[in-house]
């Protein structure tokens, strides 16, 4: 199976006014199969998951979005899986996603 592209973009900045997200336009709950999202603090493996499963995604042969954290790009905020169509995202602040 031919694995499609995957693209990696950010959905929120910290600008001088404060953090500005576009988090509400990362899926919309209403169309999305499932949308899961992980709480926790630091280091305690959000990313590591969240790339985890963009990696068997993309050898799966789904479409793949990486979204990076505007504080971090070696983090992600989420992966996004519009084929299915569902996401993983970190719910810690700034994002504030909450279900």
């Amino acid at each position: 199976m031919t694995a499609l592209p995957h693209i990696q973009y950010f959905l929120g900045a910290n600008a001088p006014t404060g953090f500005y997200s576009l988090y509400d336009h990362l899926l919309a709950p209403e169309e999305a199969r499932a949308i899961y999202i992980l709480k926790g603090g630091p280091g305690c493996g959000k990313s590591t998951l969240m790339r985890k499963v963009g990696a068997w995604a993309q050898e799966a042969g789904l479409e793949t979005e990486y979204i990076l954290c505007s504080g971090d790009p070696d983090s992600l905020d989420a992966v996004i899986l519009p084929g299915i169509p569902a996401a993983i995202v970190d719910g810690t602040a700034p994002q504030g996603v909450v279900p």
